[in-house]
């Protein structure tokens, strides 16, 4: 008995060290001391995560939390600069990555952005789907080009990228695809009539695309954080908070990882996310 429980210990460790995250033994469920856990299930060397929005907030934490967990991480976003320079940070913390420059909501670029990232890293086996913009105006100031501008970005850039991967991960009878939706999406507040109803389509397009793919072994995951300290909230003068009580984005990025990592047999389809005592 005292052996299994001392080669325990170093996976501990080096599971601790690697992911920055607390890592406890599980109990044994066969009276064997061999079982070991953590929370989440460590991912297959080759697999691969693209993750859209990642130059900043929710995105950008996120894209960290998956390259700590031993995944090879690929970023789009709008911007060319900041998809190298996070690229770059990503690289030198020992993460494989890559990143294409794409607004996600427009045909060809988001299908160009998943190429790039499939021809650098492989095939992806996660796609998170976390490209969002929020503009907080009451309704008679709401301009058709806010309305389109949400619509594009939060609910078309979800067919435009899911599209591009969910035959391959059909194909292989495997893969994850993870919405960030919004309270909201359940919800509604005062000047949040477009962003609002932009989480709603999110959350409708994720639990009937669910339905279609479970039978392949595909799991569509909707995310649906609360008040989170990001420039997103911070540039909205409608819309108040206190940024040292609400979520962080390594909050929102920790639980995404979490939810990826469950058992192959098992799903969370909707999670929502509260700052604890806002």
């Amino acid at each position: 008995m005292g052996s299994p429980r001392k080669s325990t210990r170093p996976h501990a460790r080096a599971n601790r060290d690697r992911l920055g995250v607390d890592a406890h033994p599980a109990p044994s469920l066969d009276g064997s001391g061999q079982a070991y856990r953590l929370f989440f299930a460590m991912p297959s060397p080759t697999k691969t995560v693209l993750i859209t929005g990642a130059t900043q907030g929710i995105g950008r934490a996120t894209a960290f939390a998956f390259g700590r967990a031993g995944y090879r991480v690929g970023i789009c976003a709008r911007t060319e600069a900041k998809v190298r320079q996070v690229v770059e940070e990503l690289r030198k913390g020992g993460i494989e990555a890559a990143g294409a420059a794409a607004d996600v909501g427009q045909p060809e670029p988001a299908a160009r952005a998943a190429e790039q990232v499939i021809g650098q890293l492989g095939e992806i086996g996660v796609l998170v789907n976390n490209a969002g913009v929020l503009i907080a105006k009451p309704f008679e100031e709401l301009s058709l080009d806010d309305w389109d501008t949400m619509m594009s970005t939060n609910v078309r850039s979800l067919y435009l990228m899911t599209r591009a991967v969910l035959p391959a991960m059909r194909r292989r009878r495997e893969g994850a695809i993870v919405n960030v939706a919004s309270l909201a999406g359940r919800t509604g507040f005062a000047g949040g009539t477009a962003y609002a109803a932009s989480k709603h389509a999110v959350l409708g397009f994720s639990r009937s695309l669910m339905l279609e793919t479970r039978k392949d072994n595909i799991r569509v995951i909707a995310i649906c954080p609360g008040s989170v300290a990001t420039s997103l909230l911070q540039e909205q003068p409608m819309l108040k908070s206190e940024p040292q009580r609400i979520l962080q984005p390594d909050d929102v990025a920790a639980t995404i990882v979490h939810a990826v990592g469950l058992p192959d047999r098992a799903m969370v389809s909707e999670l929502d996310i509260r700052p604890t005592n806002p």
